[in-house]
């Protein structure tokens, strides 16, 4: 029996890829340095989870002649945190919905019972920016645990996150199931020992999901989704 269902953020519950691309590139121009992700190159820096660790990524592995600050972390801080204040505006003004069929599982599993967690990279703030829109000033209502942004030491495909989540829901991984859209996340949450499903996107579809208990375009089909992870559900 499924006592909870584990959902990561960016990419599953909605299509968040692109929003954080063009919010990264804001603040690239709005702080004077002459940096650009297009789709093909974000596509590529989403190997590493974490907006702070991509923008050190792209600068150490993409810009090997770009002269570091001599606080180098408190830049990459800063800029990640203007990135963000774009992001939750984007967010704010209702320009990223739910992905199909989420909010419909969310307020299905949660009638029934079914404990809800999150378990993400990304920060706070973009969490709550999100969930606010897509379902109401009380989303936290919904969910028993909330791990997201630098709670842990290690982001994924590390289990860390996952293993807080458990912690503070009080199960084990088999308890549990997982929604995840990207092999990063999909190895987390496998190396926590939860069953994970798999929703792809623009960005992920062609990645290898070698694991997953199954994998879906999206949640459109909901009743299909119950039917294969064996939920009964209103």
């Amino acid at each position: 029996m499924i006592k909870a269902i584990i959902f990561d953020v960016d990419g599953t519950l909605a299509d968040t890829e692109d929003g954080h691309r063009q919010s990264f590139n804001k603040a690239f121009a709005d702080s004077g340095l002459a940096w650009s992700w297009d789709v093909a190159l974000y596509d590529k820096l989403l190997k590493v989870t974490g907006g702070k660790e991509r923008i050190k990524y792209f600068v150490n592995d993409f810009l090997t002649d770009f002269a570091k600050p001599a606080d180098f972390d408190d830049f990459v801080k800063n800029l990640h945190a203007l990135k963000t204040r774009y992001y939750t505006a984007m967010i704010g003004e209702g320009n990223v919905p739910l992905r199909p069929g989420i909010k419909q599982l969310i307020n299905d599993a949660h009638a029934a019972g079914i404990s809800l967690a999150i378990a993400t990279t990304t920060t706070p703030e973009n969490v709550s920016a999100l969930l606010e829109v897509g379902l109401g000033k009380n989303w936290a209502d919904y969910f028993a645990a909330n791990g997201c942004g630098d709670i842990v030491p290690h982001k994924k495909p590390a289990p860390d996150i996952y293993f807080w989540v458990l912690e503070k829901l009080g199960l084990e991984g088999s308890d549990c199931i997982a929604l995840e859209d990207s092999q990063n996340g999909l190895r987390s949450s496998l190396a926590a020992g939860i069953k994970t499903y798999v929703t792809t996107n623009h960005y992920t579809r062609k990645q290898d999901f070698e694991g997953a208990a199954a994998v879906f375009d999206d949640l459109s089909d909901l009743g299909n989704f119950y039917r294969t992870v064996g939920l009964t559900l209103p």
